[in-house]
């Protein structure tokens, strides 16, 4: 299972009320290599063939099949520290 932070949906709900109500915030994963994986986080209004929706209270979060096998078991989180604000998966 995939799992979103309380900080992560306040963040993403806050980001909606400036754009259009039918956006769905997009995790991808992007490919290995040296460096590891790295995540895409975007805002998106079409859910394509291959993307599962998953609900957390009023966010919708769209991820296609093959990055959501990446990410099970993890939990997105919206962070805010010394070197800014941002979501991070762990």
């Amino acid at each position: 299972m995939f799992d979103v932070s309380k900080s992560a949906i306040n963040r993403i709900e806050s980001v909606c009320k400036d754009k259009e109500s039918d956006n769905y915030f997009r995790i991808s994963v992007d490919g290995g290599g040296c460096q590891g994986f790295s995540y895409k986080f975007t805002f998106d209004n079409k859910i394509n063939k291959d993307d599962k929706v998953l609900n957390f209270d009023n966010v919708k979060v769209l991820i296609d099949e093959t990055s959501l096998g990446f990410v099970q078991g993890s939990k997105l989180d919206f962070v805010e520290d010394m070197i800014g604000s941002y979501f991070k998966i762990s």
